[in-house]
């Protein structure tokens, strides 16, 4: 009978290290990086522009903040330098730097491989990338889109920051491996169906990552856009994201939607500055001026969509 278990275990081993080989050896699998030259029509351009800040908001990420006043807007000068960190100091699961998406880091790259890193989540040099950049909504744009992004990024002045490599703690390591999938990309749907419309502008701003409390790295089921999503700050203050469900309570049941566009259109208002904050003073990491540069139409589509959503009662309550 010993030798039987011994067996058994000898062969779960042997089965496990395989797996483990198998993920960090042949993951990612999304394919090669696309041959594709994107032609950068001025069209382009200006949509790209548009996606990167507003929308789909590259450049937050890709630039740097000042913590130091309300919703810390980005610095001047720095944008798509890369290098801020998303660490274990921040609840990640390892150490993970946004890159330098100017000329000094991509102009290494083709476009092809800017296109699978954006879509698919896998870098030029084949590592699969933290879905910190939320990969997996990009993968289900309109190509067109992708394509807009990439023209605009690539107007980018040279900045000279070299980034930290990443690096992911244990599981996250072998787990990482497995997250980037093929794209599923799919045409913009037409403006004139707000609610479908309004969904592929929640994908791609990602409202739904932020917005959905998470365990263990994993949206918590039947919790969707209810916020309580924890958030630390680079002063170690926690903030907790909205339920922007139309639950009437405690989400945006009874908001309508010009109240609902109004609030993002506050922070791009004449004479608006954002105010400065100490620890002591609430703090978010909402980009409010950023999605406020977004148009009426597709701020008030996203509120279409959200009203579809599941109210889900759930109170969430900040210090301020």
């Amino acid at each position: 009978m010993k030798k039987v278990i011994l067996t058994v275990v000898f062969a779960v081993f042997v089965a496990f290290a395989f797996l483990l080989s198998y993920v960090k050896i042949a993951l990612p699998n999304v394919g090669e990086a696309p041959i594709i030259k994107v032609q950068a029509t001025p069209e382009r351009i200006e949509r790209g522009k548009y996606l990167a800040n507003s929308v789909m908001l590259c450049i937050d990420c890709h630039s740097t903040r000042d913590w130091s006043k309300f919703s810390a807007p980005l610095l001047e000068g720095t944008l798509g330098k890369g290098g801020a960190a998303f660490d274990q100091k921040a609840g990640f699961p390892g150490a993970y730097y946004a890159s330098n998406i100017t000329p000094h880091n991509l102009g290494k790259w083709t476009d092809g491989e800017i296109f699978r890193a954006i879509t698919a989540g896998v870098s030029k040099d084949g590592r699969a990338l933290f879905p910190v950049m939320p990969h997996p909504n990009y993968g289900k744009l309109d190509q067109e889109d992708i394509y807009s992004v990439i023209a605009y990024i690539r107007t980018l002045p040279t900045i000279v920051n070299n980034v930290p490599a990443p690096s992911s703690d244990f599981p996250m390591n072998f787990i990482l491996n497995t997250i980037p999938q093929k794209a599923t990309l799919k045409p913009m749907p037409d403006t004139t169906n707000a609610v479908l419309y309004g969904q592929y502008i929640f994908t791609a701003a990602s409202c739904g990552d932020c917005h959905t409390k998470q365990e263990n790295g994993k949206a918590i089921k039947g919790m969707e856009l209810a916020g309580g999503y924890e958030f630390i700050l680079p002063n170690g203050n926690k903030v907790l994201s909205a339920n922007i469900t139309p639950d009437e309570e405690t989400g945006i049941g009874l908001w309508s939607k010009k109240a609902f566009v109004n609030e993002f259109k506050a922070y791009v208002a004449e004479g608006y500055k954002p105010h400065m904050v100490s620890d002591k003073d609430f703090n978010t990491v909402m980009p409010w001026m950023m999605y406020a540069s977004m148009t009426e139409q597709d701020l008030g589509a996203l509120y279409d969509y959200l009203k579809t959503a599941k109210p889900i009662k759930n109170r969430i309550e900040n210090i301020k």
